[in-house]
């Protein structure tokens, strides 16, 4: 939904806000599966793809409802929405996997924010996670609170936390990222930090 109105509104043919769409849905999901050895879940149920077409489709219907869809509230708590649902599947996957701890929390954050990556350099730009908003991060810490909560009863075991970090991982995920967008969170820069120095450095 979000790659296909970051499309339109650069103005890309059908074609193009399709084809952002699709890569902003899947991208993730796919640099995931290949992470942990499978063949992509998009290549394998034609119902993946299904669903990412409606999505291209309500996003051009928003295009058209909506003066900027983009930044309007329903579509970002649609997006947010969407940024728990991957990062707690990506999380699920990567413990079905057996990898550790910080596999869990990265592949859940490439699940997450990954599409989205791959999307801004189809725009031709530099991928907004890495120096604009609070986004990814946000899909670390819905990744970080999964591992934590499986790791108190045991994911594997019978009667494991599974079902209760797959909810943590979703509403630290979505919660994070709401006030983030409502408070304009926003990691602090190398510039900033820099700043921050020269003041304290001057003030003694």
């Amino acid at each position: 939904l979000v790659g296909s109105t970051k499309a339109i509104r650069e103005e890309f043919d059908l074609f193009g806000v399709a084809i952002v769409g699709l890569a902003m849905a899947f991208a993730g999901g796919v640099t995931r599966d290949l992470l942990v050895n499978r063949v992509p879940l998009a290549l394998q149920s034609p119902v993946e793809i299904a669903l990412g077409l409606v999505g291209v489709g309500l996003a051009i219907a928003l295009s058209v409802a909506l003066e900027s869809p983009d930044t309007h509230p329903i579509t970002l708590a649609a997006d947010a929405v969407g940024l728990a649902a991957f990062a707690t599947a990506g999380a699920i996957v990567a413990t079905d996997a057996g990898v550790s701890a910080f596999g869990v929390v990265a592949v859940a954050t490439i699940n997450a924010a990954g599409g989205g990556a791959f999307a801004d350099v189809l725009l031709d730009r530099a991928p907004f996670i890495l120096f604009d908003d609070f986004y990814a991060s946000c899909a670390v810490l819905g990744g970080s609170a999964y591992w934590a909560v499986g790791a108190l009863g045991g994911l594997g075991a019978p009667g494991g936390l599974g079902g209760l970090a797959a909810g943590a991982c979703a509403a630290v995920t979505v919660g994070t990222r709401l006030v983030a967008v409502a408070y304009g969170w926003q990691l602090p820069t190398a510039g900033w930090v820099q700043r921050l120095a020269d003041r304290v450095t001057g003030e003694r």
